[in-house]
């Protein structure tokens, strides 16, 4: 995510939230509170009937740090009901490092357990270590891990924990208030500072606006009670577009008109950012060159998008390897003339260029400012600079606004990052901002194209070449992984991912092709070898041919569902895998799994047959889903959504008989259509 404090001079600058510290040690959660013996003696769950865990409190007392720093003082006593919560809650896990722009450091760790007849078990503090957490969403965080000690149907756990945020900025305060299981109370502590003229505000989304109360010390509280679980389920939205939450934040204004907030904020942003785009001689000699013989106006741009890509080092990027320190002796690029000049610039740099290069070029060109839906679901109802947290570049090509970012080095031309696909978009100008939708990129924009050359064996041992290409945001996605990784690195998660699927396999002669080339497809390359893959009976091998699905389990593993299906983006997958089968063996069976569809959103179509000398197997497996819009369906449609994916599953699974000494088949198997 680019951040619009990197470029943009906004007018709330130094208003932020100021924050004491609480005046004794109970209150800053150095002791830990008594514990009431009817909460010992609790049998069952008061918020939801079946949890197997319930949390009694969850305390957060916010204080001032250092500069730039805020902490979160946590505290979390939970009552554990069954031998499923014994399991669940026994493992804790508190992330950190670098989480929505802060960079979160954990400190003064403390845990303990209360088993049912009272005794105490402390944790000690060489029990808790680092670890990397993988999440639902695939996003990948490190946490401090320590497991409970002596934990019991009928024990009560209590941990608490310092999160120091740093570089967060304190204008703008997220209190989340629900779990992964139920929590009879949530209560947040907040001393807000006094600014002349500026109130602090409290926005509720996805819950009732509890009660601000007045504490000790100058302190203020808001608490929310029986608070249901917060339940992870496979793609969903993000977590602050579905759980109960506060933004605490501050303002100048009593009532906000939104449409008027969003036209003055558009002007401003426009005025902030006029001299970064401005259009000089040498900025015009560069646009003329770039464009060259140029005719069409989609050719035109995507030249000026190729040469600020080409011209100009992005040092934003992990990929250009700089170190703080050298970061931080760059000199700061005023103008479009001034990144030309050095051919150095931040990835706002680059966009603001291509902004002036096309204006040179005689295109209309904006700044357009974006949510990104990986956080929230923007509304512009809630008029607030808060949630438009990146930019891109649009420019008027006819009547309609298209969308470029070349300061992000893995986009490709004509698209956006997903996260801004499908987002209201502020075009800022010195009149009349306007909003404009960004586009969904299709299908095919983003493909996994994979195809396998291997033999099998009469062991029921396949071996053989694999190569997997991946285009648009998959190659994005990739490429975002590796390029700060060491080839060791990169090779170890690639094994991983394989063995994942298939616990036998061996891979060697791994190459990885073109992990930092904004232009070509993400590639990886090796020589397989799985034994097992299929099995083996008296005379007879049993063979799945989708290769590439081959130990992938059900997409919706579960009958019911209680959020929204959310996918990040439409895609393609195309398949193509040749088996050699082993000499004296011939088809049994080869009938070929049938196609499915569903309409102009999906399509899956597998085809089995043979070569005809009938030595060799081919499968091709072609599947697309989604349109161009955001892929989002109401948790009413996940039966119907679940069986089409079950099919496909089932259709993966497709099993293939060879049988020993019988006749060679020279035939194709019919292929499905």
């Amino acid at each position: 995510m680019k951040s619009l404090a990197s470029f943009l001079c906004l007018s709330l600058g130094g208003v932020c939230l100021t924050l004491a510290l609480a005046a004794t040690a109970l209150a800053a959660g150095d002791e830990w509170k008594p514990v009431d013996p009817a909460e010992l003696a609790l049998k069952a769950p008061v918020v939801e009937r079946d949890a197997d865990a319930e949390a009694i409190f969850w305390e957060v007392r916010i204080d001032d740090g250092a500069v730039g720093e805020l902490i979160f003082t946590h505290y979390l006593r939970v009552k554990v009901f069954t031998e499923r919560g014994r399991e669940s809650q026994s493992k804790i896990d508190i992330p950190f490092g670098k989480i929505f722009g802060s960079n979160i450091k954990i400190k003064d760790i403390a845990a303990r357990t209360i088993k049912p007849d009272g005794t105490i078990v402390e944790l000690k503090k060489e029990d808790v270590f680092e670890r990397d957490v993988i999440k639902v969403s695939g996003v990948k965080v490190k946490a401090k891990s320590f497991a409970m000690p002596s934990v019991e149907a009928g024990s009560i756990i209590e941990y608490r924990w310092r999160e120091v945020r740093v570089n967060q900025s304190a204008n703008y305060v997220r209190l989340q208030f629900q779990r992964d299981i139920p929590v009879q109370a949530v209560k947040y502590y907040i001393k807000p500072y006094p600014f002349p003229g500026m109130s602090m505000r409290a926005q509720v989304f996805h819950g009732e606006m509890p009660p601000i109360m007045k504490e000790k010390n100058g302190f203020y509280s808001a608490t929310m009670t029986n608070m249901r679980a917060y339940h992870v389920e496979p793609h969903m939205p993000p977590e602050d577009a579905v759980r109960a939450w506060m933004l605490i934040y501050y303002t100048t204004d009593e009532k906000i008109v939104p449409e008027k907030f969003w036209k003055d904020y558009g002007r401003s942003v426009y005025e902030d950012n006029k001299a970064r785009m401005k259009v000089t001689d040498e900025v015009r000699q560069a646009a003329t060159a770039a464009v060259g013989d140029a005719s069409t106006p989609e050719e035109k741009l995507e030249r000026l998008f190729n040469f600020v890509r080409a011209k100009i080092k992005n040092v934003t990027d992990d990929a250009a390897g700089l170190s703080a320190e050298e970061r931080a002796k760059l000199k700061e690029n005023k103008s479009p003339a001034d990144t030309l000049k050095r051919g150095v610039g931040s990835g706002a740099d680059i966009d603001l260029l291509f902004a002036a290069l096309a204006i040179a070029a005689g295109f209309d060109a904006r700044l357009a400012l974006v949510s990104d839906r990986s956080d929230i679901f923007f509304d512009p109802s809630f008029a607030s600079r808060y949630f438009i947290t990146s930019y891109d570049i649009a420019v008027k090509v006819g009547d309609q606004w298209r969308f470029y970012d070349p300061g992000m080095m893995y986009l490709p031309f004509g698209m956006l990052r997903w996260q801004e696909e499908g987002q209201d978009a502020l075009l800022t100008d010195p009149k009349e901002p306007i909003w404009v939708k960004t586009p969904v990129s299709a299908p095919d924009k983003s493909a996994i194209k994979r195809t396998a050359k291997l033999s099998l064996s009469d062991d029921g041992t396949l071996e053989g070449d694999v190569r997997v290409e991946y285009t648009g945001h998959f190659g994005i996605e990739r490429k975002e992984e590796n390029d700060e990784e060491s080839q060791a690195q990169r090779e170890q998660r690639l094994l991983s991912e394989i063995k994942a699927q298939m616990s036998t396999a061996e891979l060697s002669e791994i190459r990885i092709e073109n992990v930092t080339d904004p232009a070509k497809p993400f590639v990886y390359a090796y020589h397989v070898r799985v034994p097992g893959y299929a099995q083996r009976t008296g005379k007879r091998l049993f063979l799945r041919p989708a290769f590439f699905e081959y130990g992938i389990g059900p997409l919706f593993p579960t009958s019911e569902r209680k959020n929204i299906i959310y996918f990040h983006y439409p895609w393609t997958e195309n398949d193509t895998v040749e088996i050699r089968l082993p000499a004296g063996f011939a088809l049994d069976n080869a009938d070929a799994p049938g196609a499915i569809g569903a309409g102009a959103l999906s399509k899956y179509v597998p085809k089995v047959f043979v070569t005809q000398d009938g030595r060799a197997l081919i499968y091709k497996r072609d599947f697309t889903f989604g349109r161009q819009e955001v892929v989002l369906f109401p948790a009413s449609t996940y039966p119907a959504l679940k069986e089409y994916f079950d099919l496909m599953n089932k259709a993966d699974a497709h099993t293939i008989t060879l049988k020993q000494g019988a006749a060679t088949a020279a035939a194709a198997a019919s292929p499905s259509n």
